[in-house]
């Protein structure tokens, strides 16, 4: 693995940029209708129960990667096959993020740039900077979490002061009863993006002050749900919850909304800008996840040497995975019950119960060989 250590601040930025990622900018949690909000919330739990799982397997093996527990918890041979699936879905996730900003820059403000040309110059740049080390990626999070901060106080200032809220869009509160909210945040609230931060077990063994790692990763995970609740909430207040339905990017038409004066509007480089940051940190972090999955499979010096190749795949992979952004969206349902699911949740309930059972029979063993030495004496 790179010698790198990463500080808890800069561990807490790169938690919350990737859980922002594309769920700031999309119609996140819509099927909720009005109540998107409440499911958020709801989610953000699952998400702290999801997390449980994953703290409990890095405590148990602190120095090693997802992959290494894997092979540690479930055999050579079993460990393998579950780690490289974990490779491939991080980077199928990383290939539809870069497929999603290259639609949102395509469809907002670059309308005659080839798809191509767009995925191609961005995944080069986070190659770069995965290049140069993790150490890097986690200074450069410090700086834009601060921008990011700045944006998001612009741009709810500027829609309180356009005064194009109604809060009469939130209600009335349990429209459609709880059904729906629960389909909702089960599974695909609690899985995207709450589960997928499962890839953070790959950077963790980086972390210079593991104690710190329960209080960081809730934090960043509790502040990026309440976060993209309250954006979700606005949305409907601005826009409607018909308008809110029918938009592939509504964060983009709720700033589309801010006029003052007649003099400050067309704000959309905000939510550009927003994505631009928020995608490039959670592609940059599958990315990185990935290869050093590989690398500590496939038994490699460094991550550098498969990094660019891994780049291209990416690039590609990221142009066939759909035609449109409507087959992305409708084959993300399918990724979320086949792949995700299991990968995110179930394998790592798995891991849990067989080291809780393992840890078990090692500690009675343990106690009957000292009572056993003790009645010896």
């Amino acid at each position: 693995m790179e010698k790198a250590k990463i500080s808890v601040i800069q561990l807490f930025a790169m938690m919350f940029l990737f859980e922002m990622g594309t769920a700031v900018v999309l119609s996140y949690g819509i099927e909720a209708k009005k109540d998107a909000w409440l499911a958020i919330l709801l989610g953000m739990g699952g998400g702290m129960v999801l997390f449980s799982v994953y703290y409990f397997l890095f405590r148990q093996y602190p120095n090693l990667p997802l992959t290494g527990v894997a092979r540690k918890i479930f055999g050579k041979y079993l460990g393998w096959m579950i780690g490289l699936l974990y490779i491939l879905l991080f980077l199928y996730i990383a290939a539809r993020n870069v497929r999603e900003i290259s639609d949102l820059l395509v469809s907002s403000t670059m309308t005659e740039t080839p798809l191509l040309a767009i995925a191609l110059l961005f995944v080069l740049v986070i190659c770069y900077v995965l290049y140069l080390g993790i150490e890097v990626l986690a200074r450069t999070a410090e700086v834009f979490i601060v921008i990011l901060f700045l944006f998001g106080l612009t741009g709810n200032f500027l829609v309180f002061a356009s005064a194009n809220m109604d809060f009469h869009n939130l209600q009335p509160f349990l429209e459609n009863g709880w059904k729906p909210i629960v389909t909702t945040t089960f599974p695909k609230i609690i899985v995207f993006p709450f589960g997928e931060m499962i890839v953070f077990t790959m950077l963790l063994p980086y972390l210079n002050q593991s104690g710190l790692v329960k209080k960081v990763w809730l934090s960043a995970l509790i502040s990026s749900g309440l976060v993209l609740s309250w954006t979700t909430s606005l949305n409907i207040t601005v826009l409607g919850i018909e308008a809110v339905e029918k938009s592939t990017f509504p964060l983009l038409s709720t700033i589309g909304k801010i006029n003052l004066l007649d003099f400050i509007q067309r704000l959309d480089v905000l939510v550009v800008f927003t994505m631009l940051i928020t995608v490039f940190f959670k592609t940059s972090i599958y990315l990185y996840g990935a290869v050093i999955g590989m690398v500590d499979l496939f038994k490699l010096k460094n991550h550098q040497q498969i990094l660019l190749p891994t780049g291209i795949i990416l690039i590609f992979f990221s142009m066939m995975i759909a035609s449109d952004f409507s087959e992305l969206t409708e084959e993300g349902s399918v990724f979320e019950y086949y792949l995700a699911i299991p990968l995110l949740a179930i394998v790592p309930l798995l891991m849990l119960l067989i080291t809780v059972v393992r840890n078990h029979f090692k500690k009675k063993t343990k106690d009957e060989k000292i009572k056993s030495e003790s009645d010896a004496t």
